[in-house]
């Protein structure tokens, strides 16, 4: 169902390009055009990024390095993504670009929540390209995306005191939200979760998910969750990017679990669960769907159609990831979140 022919051409459109946008958002072009892509329609990756994307007078310049990084970690959350990048030139080679991306994944997993999960997210889309073919394009990518993550680097308040093991459904009703008026709504979702610093019980809640057994379907049981606590706290624009993002940063781990090692895939799953719930305790308004879910009477092709037709950015990642989710455990839920997403999105 893959269609990657043009994605060379679109990332090279957007080469001259930085990761951030003028109005101080994140440059989402790269992960929609692959999303597209991986959708099957690759063929409308560059007329999106011409024509249809509404953001696409907002791109900045891409800076020059500056600044040399001499010591990786101190220089984590620098702001400087270029000067990541070129620090970064080594690590992803044609013959050794998985190990470098392991590495840095690894390293970077205590950031997994950084620019409201985008390096997370951007870093998956770039590992996922590369596994259709490496090119020079999407080497460059992928050190981008890496950059950014570790440009942005922002971790959540953490403690490993409370241990419970519970599966997400269970461990997410055990988690207490952040009353509506003390939330920071209406801004960056960046700035909203600094109300966690304060949240009672938040820092030890990365111990309540249990990440024993096979990590895909560990991870399978994030991604419904997350997409239960979408179709119940997208109810303003806040909620809805909020809570897209809770889905599509957890689905963008699908892609890299495959290059981690038993460790660090436990503590991946571990922090894409923190993050999530992140999400939910600062931004949150009501609990998770817990019923029966029906699907809407709509084709996958109609999903995709509809997706594509907004010409949102949101729209078309998250229904990707949605289908992604849907077509290894084919539960309503995906279809219903992707649904009511691309209605809110129109």
């Amino acid at each position: 169902m893959h269609a990657y022919a043009t994605l060379d051409d679109a990332l090279d459109r957007l080469a001259a390009y930085g990761p951030d946008l003028g109005n101080g958002f994140t440059n989402h072009a790269p992960m929609a055009i692959e999303a597209l892509c991986a959708l099957g329609r690759g063929d409308a990756a560059v007329p999106w990024l011409e024509r249809g994307w509404s953001h696409r007078a907002l791109l900045l310049p891409r800076r020059e390095a500056s600044r040399p990084i001499e010591d990786w970690h101190s220089a984590l959350g620098n702001g400087r993504s270029e000067d990541w990048s070129a620090y970064l030139a080594g690590d992803f080679t044609v013959a050794q670009w998985r190990e470098g991306a392991a590495r840095w994944i690894t390293r970077l997993l205590p950031g997994i929540a950084t620019a409201a999960m985008h390096g997370v997210i951007r870093v998956g889309h770039a590992v996922r390209s590369l596994e259709d073919a490496v090119t020079p394009q999407r080497l460059m990518e992928l050190r981008d995306a890496t950059a950014y993550w570790a440009a942005h680097y922002q971790t959540l308040p953490t403690a490993r005191g409370r241990t419970a093991a519970l599966p997400a459904r269970e461990a997410v009703l055990s988690l207490s939200r952040v009353p509506s008026e003390k939330q920071k709504r209406g801004g960056a979702i960046t700035a909203a979760l600094a109300v966690l610093a304060d949240a009672p019980g938040f820092a030890d809640s990365i111990g309540l998910f249990d990440t024993a057994g096979d990590p895909a379907a560990v991870l399978s049981d994030l991604t419904e969750t997350f997409a239960r606590v979408f179709l119940t706290n997208a109810t303003d624009g806040m909620g809805l990017i909020t809570f897209i993002h809770g889905v599509t940063g957890t689905v963008a781990l699908r892609s890299l679990l495959p290059l981690l090692d038993e460790d660090a895939a436990r503590e991946a799953l571990a922090r894409m669960w923190q993050a999530g719930a992140g999400l939910y305790v600062a931004l949150g308004v009501a609990p998770p769907y817990a019923g029966d879910v029906a699907a809407p009477d709509e084709s996958r092709e109609a999903l995709i159609d509809r997706a594509v037709a907004t010409h949102d950015e949101h729209a078309i990642k998250f229904t990707e990831a949605l289908l992604r989710e849907y077509a290894i455990r084919p539960l309503p839920v995906y279809l219903a979140a992707a649904a009511q997403a691309t209605d809110a999105l129109v």
